[in-house]
């Protein structure tokens, strides 16, 4: 399980380059500087299936309500930071505290008094937050364990904390991880990213008594200020229409399988193609009426808690689960079979070609052998990506190694020569370990010696990925 951020990668990659230094350089921290802090902190929880069998109560019972402490970091990165208010305490006048607190309590409470579920692990697990993390940190993220709010560069991005479904979507993670366990790659992954969207979505509407039709279906749109307030980052209604200016350009996501986009980055494009059954969300809801979070949110609950879904679930194999689910709820010819499986189909999922075929799963045989060293000619000229984290954002850039530091480029010809990252590529791919949600996922290409690699951060060791963030900062010669 890795950091499951709020902000997708191609919104901070595009950031990065503003022509405003202070709007740039706050897009190239969240992108380079938090997730390598805090990866050390994670442990890889395995999926706790609390609803074998499909019983309508989870793990224990609930009794009494959350359990909540807020920190605050001070505007520094190091967690928790100070205690600010626990369970049951006076407000604050920290804004930021208040709306940390709230949202944590508004987020157990779809879980508790709609699905019966105790806090994200189904056993009362305790809600923890910290605010003001970082220095204008643009990002909002999931640790594995707690709640991490930034507090924007205040030019773009206002505080995190304002945005409720941002709360909801990065807890919805946790269930995730306690459930389904769903792979952060490809179409699990985009699974893995709607799921977030729906619950956090369902909280907002909920906490405000919206309808379905009443929703504005959209994702952080209290998020950004100034120029660009009234956008958002994800739209469910409209896929591919949450943004577009020049500052972030223009949103990305498909709402159709016809325009599935099929990336190396961002895991697979989890916080793209996450558009197509986020729409198909939104069709059953709106067909339905009335409130989102019974009986879509029911049915969308039951699969992504139940015995029949896998962590390697692709889109069509979750469809046909939502269909039997609501057939099995409520009837073959009632409404809700009917709107779930006409929602799959009009969004191109029921009936669709899958993914395209890719290259064969080493751990059907031994992990690859690194290749024997090769000759790093000079002029060679590398290409470092870094895609993924909440924000689904990839920051790139190609360098002669001539044009590095002296000490930076030795290291450089000394890794590419001795195939270092093939073989630890080979690796990661043979190994057993889901990769962990929002996390990101570093590329390396070259032409001499040949190379191409997607490497997930969680199999970096810290050296290579202090070589990667390093020459990814660098200012160019």
């Amino acid at each position: 399980m890795s950091r499951c951020t709020i902000v997708p990668p191609h919104i901070l990659e595009r950031l990065a380059h503003a022509a405003d230094a202070d709007i740039a350089a706050s897009a190239r921290e969240a992108l380079l500087d938090a997730d390598r802090r805090l990866i050390g902190r994670r442990g890889h929880l395995a999926p706790d299936r609390v609803s074998a069998g499909r019983p309508r109560l989870p793990l224990s019972t609930i009794d009494g309500g959350p359990e909540r402490l807020i920190s605050d970091a001070h505007n520094a990165t190091a967690l928790p930071g100070t205690k600010v208010r626990g369970e049951g305490d006076p407000a604050t006048d920290d804004v930021a505290a208040t709306e940390a607190y709230d949202g944590l309590g508004d987020t157990w409470q779809l879980y508790a008094e709609v699905f019966e579920r105790n806090s994200l692990d189904g056993r009362g697990l305790p809600l923890r937050a910290t605010v003001h993390y970082g220095q204008d940190y643009d990002n909002a993220f999931w640790d594995g364990t707690q709640m991490v709010f930034g507090d924007g560069d205040g030019k773009v991005f206002g505080r995190f904390t304002a945005s409720l479904d941002v709360i909801g979507h990065e807890l919805a993670h946790g269930v995730t991880e306690h459930t389904a366990g769903l792979m952060y790659q490809g179409q699990p992954g985009a699974l893995n990213e709607s799921m977030s969207d729906v619950f956090g979505s369902l909280v907002k509407q909920r906490t405000l008594g919206q309808s379905a039709a009443d929703a504005d279906w959209l994702i952080g749109a209290e998020l950004l200020i100034g120029e660009l307030a009234g956008q958002a980052l994800r739209s469910m209604k409209a896929p591919g229409t949450a943004y577009d200016n020049p500052l972030l350009g223009r949103d990305p996501q498909p709402a159709h399988m016809d325009d599935y986009v099929d990336t190396d980055e961002d895991h697979g494009g989890v916080h793209i193609n996450s558009g197509i059954p986020n729409k198909a969300f939104y069709l059953v809801a709106t067909t339905l009426g009335g409130s989102a979070w019974e009986a879509p949110g029911r049915i969308w609950y039951a699969v992504l808690t139940g015995p029949g879904i896998s962590a390697d679930c692709d889109f069509v194999t979750f469809a046909g689960l939502t269909v039997d689910e609501a057939i099995s709820t409520y009837g073959a010819d009632s409404p809700e079979a009917v709107a779930v499986r006409d929602a799959w189909a009009e969004v191109g999922v029921l009936g669709a070609t899958q993914e395209p075929e890719s290259d064969p799963d080493p751990r059907d045989g031994d992990a690859p052998t690194p290749p024997a060293p090769a000759d790093v000619p000079a002029g060679t000229v590398v290409e470092v990506t870094r895609s993924g984290g909440l924000i689904g954002q990839t920051v790139r850039r190609a360098v002669a190694l001539d044009e590095l530091p002296r000490a930076r480029a030795q290291e450089w010809r000394s890794v590419l020569g001795s195939r270092t990252l093939q073989a630890i590529d080979g690796r990661a791919q043979a190994s057993a370990e889901r990769t962990r949600p929002d996390s990101f996922c570093y590329g390396v290409t070259c032409s001499a010696p040949p190379t191409d690699v997607q490497i997930p951060e969680q199999h970096l060791p810290d050296h290579l990925r202090q070589l990667f963030d390093g020459t990814l900062r660098e200012d160019p010669a």
